[in-house]
């Protein structure tokens, strides 16, 4: 494909990961370099479009189950129309990413899977959203990677360990694996 072709051809980037473990920074840092490439992007941040798209949801399995289905038809949307979407959100149940990976198949659109894979222990010390410290505290139950299930993906495009790397350097192998299949 042609670098010209590449730049109209849309596609889901989903990074799914634990709290805090980086997604959201990697998809922003990734944005301002696709971007500044003159690429159409898009990013369906999780906190942002639980607000909004999935006010009233809860976090019981078959919200998160919804939640998740919501966004992907969003994603797949803008993706199928030339936009390339970048969605940091946590999905925690593999046949809520499936059921969106299925979707994007049907419609030929290219999806790819990045697993931010930080460890459990350096998203705690992270804890950006104070998530951790208030389930230590008693004041959270159903934390997922904790006390609620998070299924890793079981055959991602790419994992990334954010806890070696720097977001500019998780953003880079993102872009390269973008690049690889004809999409940067």
């Amino acid at each position: 494909m042609t670098t010209a072709a590449a730049r109209g051809r849309g596609a889901t980037i989903w990074l799914t990961g634990l709290p805090s473990s980086g997604k959201t920074t990697v998809a922003r840092t990734l944005e301002q370099r696709l971007r500044a490439e003159g690429r159409r992007v898009e990013v369906l941040d999780g906190d942002e479009i639980r607000r909004f798209l999935s006010a009233g949801l809860g976090f019981s399995r078959e919200d998160r189950d919804t939640n998740v289905r919501r966004i992907g038809l969003v994603a797949e949307i803008l993706a199928r129309n030339g936009v390339l979407v970048l969605v940091p959100v946590i999905a925690p149940y593999e046949a809520s990413r499936q059921a969106v990976r299925d979707r994007h198949t049907t419609s030929t659109t290219p999806y790819l899977e990045i697993h931010v894979a930080t460890p459990v222990d350096v998203c705690s010390e992270r804890d950006v959203k104070g998530l951790y410290a208030r389930h230590a505290a008693g004041a959270l139950k159903g934390l997922t990677g904790v006390d609620d299930p998070y299924e890793p993906p079981r055959a991602p495009d790419l994992v990334l360990a954010t806890q070696a790397q720097t977001p500019a350097q998780s953003a880079g192998r993102v872009h390269a694996l973008l690049t690889a299949r004809g999409l940067a």
